[in-house]
């Protein structure tokens, strides 16, 4: 049995740079959550806050069903 080391690392690198980058979507959305409640606390309407922070978490939402898919496939 011989172990494709560098096929091994690529797949390890993949899924290392989605992991992160998942992370940092869910934080944003997170924050733009956070931006609007302060918002509104302070009387103003921030829509554009909570319209990113939506748009993120459907990324994050997209991106997780399409590996669901692969795996599924």
């Amino acid at each position: 049995m011989k172990i494709d080391w560098a096929a091994l690392g690529s797949v390890f690198g993949v899924s290392l740079s989605a992991t992160v980058a998942l992370v940092a979507l869910f934080t944003l959305g997170l924050v733009g959550l956070s931006k609007h409640e302060a918002a509104v606390e302070q009387g103003g309407a921030a829509t554009l806050a909570r319209s990113g922070a939506y748009a993120c978490f459907a990324v994050v939402t997209a991106a997780i069903a399409y590996g669901i898919y692969l795996i599924v496939s």
